[in-house]
Parts: C-alpha cells; sequence; structure tokens
C-alpha cells in the first residue's frame, strides 16, 4: 500500500489501536516507502521487485 492506502485504512481502523496495519514493504526491511506504482512509474521490473521483496519477508515472518 502507499501513504494515502494506509492513512485510509488507519481511519477506518480508528487509528489502528491494534497495531495491525503495515505496508507491504515493511515486511522487506524498508518501512514507511511505497511499493513503485506501475501506473505512475511505467517500471514494470521495479513493482515486481518491490511487491517480490514484501511478500517474501511477509512469508518469512509467518515461517
Amino acid at each position: 500500500m502507499d501513504a494515502e492506502n494506509e492513512r485510509g485504512l488507519r481511519r477506518i481502523l480508528g487509528g489502528d489501536p491494534e497495531g495491525k496495519c503495515a505496508r507491504l514493504l515493511d515486511f522487506a526491511g524498508r518501512p514507511g516507502e511505497d511499493v513503485a506504482d506501475l501506473r505512475y512509474t511505467g517500471y514494470f521490473d521495479a513493482t515486481y521487485r518491490d511487491v517480490l521483496a514484501g511478500c517474501e519477508g511477509l512469508l518469512a515472518r509467518l515461517n
């Protein structure tokens, strides 16, 4: 998610009192960073690398 999505989600959750809201790249050791937005950058490879890194980090945390 990007910063705008995070703000909206935190608003819906009432500030995320249980700490369940996280960006995908938080799991890749890149807290607070946005996944490269393909619509704006046009760089599929950058978006793919960000999503892959975030998913691998999330899976590692779940194991």
